[in-house]
């Protein structure tokens, strides 16, 4: 997690500057890389207090539960997912489908399923394009845009 958080913090030193602000693209990715490499060296600091009396790996419970198994599987391939097909498929529908399908596994009643992956969908792309200015891929709603 600390080769990690530098790897961050060095690349964004290449990312523009923003014009007349104070704030620009880099600092999200600069806070959260720095959260990772404080986490990473209390990780540091602790695996060596009882490095001695713990073995290097050890699986805990949730690993021997295939549901569970699934749902981080599941959440590995819904991010795969969305960088093969947001650009075509457009941020709306694709958001909407990865947290159908993560619904789904984590057995969120059926009921809740579709409306809250719409509603979730919808207010994140709100925040994200319209807030943060960041552009989303429009995909198959590109005659739709707002």
């Amino acid at each position: 997690m600390a080769v990690l958080s530098a790897a961050i913090l060095i690349h964004i030193q290449a990312f523009p500057k923003t014009p007349g602000q104070n704030v620009g693209p880099a600092l999200f990715p600069g806070i959260i890389a720095a959260g990772i490499g404080i986490s990473g060296l209390i990780l540091i600091v602790r695996g060596w207090a009882v490095r001695a009396s713990v073995p290097w790996l050890r699986l805990e419970s949730w690993t021997r539960s295939p549901r569970h198994v699934l749902a981080c599987l599941m959440v590995i391939a819904s991010l795969v997912f969305y960088i093969l097909v947001a650009d075509s498929l457009g941020f709306l529908p694709t958001a909407t489908l990865m947290l159908v399908a993560l619904f789904a596994v984590l057995r969120v009643p059926l009921r809740w399923n579709l409306p809250v992956a719409v509603i979730v969908s919808l207010a994140i792309h709100f925040a994200f394009y319209k807030m943060l200015k960041v552009p989303l891929p429009w995909g198959v709603l590109k005659d739709h845009m707002w």
